[in-house]
């Protein structure tokens, strides 16, 4: 139990950063991605049973409801929450409708009310020679912009 303190006669609680990233991974999110359909879903249980087969997740995924338009998928692989979030809209189709679903990264401050700004991006870095390849080296590189998730193949193998 965190302890109690008050400020200005209110209770509070403050967590640390790293109290809140263990949380994250105590509840399987660190693989989360959020999925917005604005224009009507299948029921949830139609859900669990399309998307892992119409997104191509290899994984296993728990998918529950978020709010009125928004589904939370917790991927179990990094290879599945890739996918997710490298294409910007899933057509989920169900009944002879399809249903676009727009796939949007999972953040602790998730507000249903206000559109997201985070978003994901290829990097590239252009001549860079050939002893930078390595995965730690490109992960220190990329931080600079943000938290990379994963090296390209073609740089993995050192082919392009």
């Amino acid at each position: 139990m965190k302890p109690l303190t008050y400020l200005h006669g209110e209770p509070k609680i403050v967590w640390e950063e790293e109290e809140i990233q263990q949380m994250i991974i105590n509840e399987k999110l660190q693989y989360a991605a959020m999925e917005k359909f604005s224009y009507g879903w299948p029921d949830i249980q139609e859900l669990r049973r399309l998307i892992p087969k119409q997104c191509d997740l290899k994984g296993e995924v728990n998918i529950g409801l978020l709010s009125n338009r928004y589904v939370l998928i917790r991927a179990s692989l990094l290879e599945d929450y890739v996918n997710l979030l490298s294409k910007p809209q899933f057509y989920i189709t169900h009944n002879y409708r399809s249903y676009p679903m727009r796939t949007l990264k999972w953040d602790p401050l998730f507000d249903p009310e206000e559109e997201t700004t985070t978003t994901i991006a290829w990097i590239s870095f252009p001549s860079l020679p050939l002893n930078f390849f390595g995965k730690k080296t490109i992960f220190s590189l990329a931080a600079a912009v943000e938290r990379p998730l994963q090296v390209d193949m073609a740089t993995q193998n050192r082919t392009r």
